[in-house]
């Protein structure tokens, strides 16, 4: 999954940066809102998070822009905006969560996991799906009901894909939940991160479309 991360205090950002990291998200990480705005505009995310009192643009003009392009990402407003009337804004204005800093970590992370999860069109927390078994809170795979070890990239590869299965994705859709800015992509990374996980987890699980992607198939 590839986030974006909107937080002008150096301190805070990096902090939650490598929380996200270590969760194995791709976070791309800008400082300001016009830097926001234009990454919003260029690339693809599967939740923001957003900070409110940024330079340059200030994130709720960033919230509404956004909405007003009729984006659906989720967006969870992290902010030391803590009156009641700047929550009631902040949802208002387009905004999915709403926390207050300071927040705790492991919080952040459960809230995150849930809006993707509700992004996704799911309520329950584990993913299952022929006999395949993702818990993205505990970072756990099984194959009917035996443990499996996934790297970090494979399971950025196969989440999406058995959160909605029936959905082909591009191998292009595959590396932007792959890589953020600053990494390097290799030409055929997909490829072998899909090898690797049909060996594991069984060869009809992903199919490739020809010309279009892989799918996890419904049935």
């Amino acid at each position: 999954m590839r986030l974006l991360l909107v937080e002008d205090d150096a301190m805070i950002g990096e902090a939650v940066l490598d929380a996200l990291r270590a969760e194995h998200y791709a976070v791309d990480w800008v400082r300001d809102g016009a830097m926001a705005d234009t990454a919003l505009r260029s690339e693809t995310y599967d939740l923001v998070l957003l900070d409110l009192g940024l330079p340059k643009r200030d994130g709720l003009d960033v919230l509404r822009a956004l909405r007003a392009r009729h984006s659906t990402v989720p967006v969870l407003v992290a902010t030391a905006r803590d009156a009641v009337g700047d929550r009631i804004a902040g949802l208002d204005a387009g905004a999915d969560d709403y926390v207050v800093k300071p927040y705790d970590t492991e919080e952040l992370l459960a809230r995150i996991r849930a809006l993707i999860r509700r992004s996704a069109g799911r309520g329950e927390p584990v993913f299952s799906h022929k006999g395949v078994t993702l818990n993205p809170a505990t970072r756990e795979a099984a194959v009917h009901g035996d443990a499996v070890s996934l790297s970090a990239r494979e399971w950025a590869v196969l989440e999406p894909m058995l959160a909605r299965p029936g959905v082909v994705f591009s191998r292009a859709q595959l590396e932007e939940k792959l890589y953020g800015w600053k990494d390097d992509i290799s030409s055929n990374a997909v490829e072998v991160f899909i090898h690797g996980l049909r060996k594991k987890l069984g060869s009809e699980l992903i199919q490739t479309v020809r010309g279009l992607g892989y799918v996890v198939p419904r049935e």
